[in-house]
């Protein structure tokens, strides 16, 4: 499997990257990642780690927040892609699905999935053709399609920003904590949408994710972020049984699962960082 993702075609690449907020607030120390073509790569880490900041680097959303990339190189097709605007990088294939579920919550949910399409040329017919792709792997948006958007359930609402995101026509896409505040039972239905878009209409994810568990479940690939910096990474499968990720981040260890308190100790003797 390793010598499968090693070669894929890289899409992404991020190169030693450091963002600072405000001219003075270091937030991202040095964080390298790629993201092949055809593969879901997961960026873990708890809050504050700077998985979301690592995405909107990528993005070029920083700047309305006063954040710069002020170190390292980003390419995408291995071209720099740091100086795009955002709405020219959504062109070229790349479109963000911000955290919290954004929705325009006085349109209607089909209003909501047509405002992706607004960067297409590709005409009417196209868009059209993309619009009956969102309803097949999102039927429920189907049903709810005139209803204001703003009084769908946040499941729904998940899947309206992914679904929009779909209408733009992408080759990657950035998601951001698809999982947050979602039942379990709808983040298991969100990530095999992913798994299914991934596997068969061939779009590239990049997703920061706090449930580490669901994420390394459902990737091919992941980077663990502590503080700004990637800690360790390698393919899902191994980080899922590697002791200390085990322990720390999904709370079992060889001797059962750990208490809060025990997990909380353990962040001052994590290996990878000594």
């Amino acid at each position: 499997m390793l010598d499968d993702v090693e070669k894929r075609e890289t899409l992404l690449e991020v190169s030693n990257i450091e963002v600072i907020y405000n001219h003075v607030i270091l937030v991202l120390k040095g964080v390298s990642l790629s993201v092949p073509k055809g593969g879901i790569t997961a960026l873990l880490g708890g809050n504050g780690a700077g998985k979301t900041t690592t995405l909107k680097a990528i993005s070029n959303l920083l700047r309305g927040e006063r954040g710069e990339v002020t170190k390292g190189t980003i390419l995408y097709r291995g071209k720099p892609i740091d100086k795009l605007d955002p709405a020219t990088l959504v062109k070229q294939g790349v479109i963000q699905v911000m955290e919290g579920r954004h929705c325009f919550e006085h349109l209607t949910v089909e209003e909501n999935l047509m405002t992706g399409a607004y960067t297409r040329r590709d005409g009417k017919a196209a868009v059209k053709q993309s619009l009956e792709l969102v309803y097949e792997y999102f039927p429920r948006l189907r049903e709810r399609r005139k209803s204001q958007a703003g009084y769908t359930s946040g499941g729904e609402q998940q899947m309206i920003a992914i679904g929009r995101a779909l209408m733009s026509n992408p080759e990657t896409v950035l998601l951001d904590e698809p999982s947050m505040g979602l039942a379990p039972q709808l983040v298991e239905e969100i990530f095999g949408i992913v798994r299914n878009l991934n596997q068969k209409e061939g779009v590239s994810f990049l997703l920061a994710e706090q449930n580490t568990n669901v994420a390394l479940r459902y990737s091919d690939y992941g980077y663990i972020l502590e503080s700004g910096r990637v800690v360790m990474d390698g393919l899902s499968a191994d980080l899922r049984e590697n002791p200390d990720v085990k322990e720390f981040y999904l709370g079992i260890s060889d001797d059962g699962r750990k208490s809060f308190r025990d997990v909380r100790s353990y962040r001052r003797r994590k290996r990878w960082l000594s």
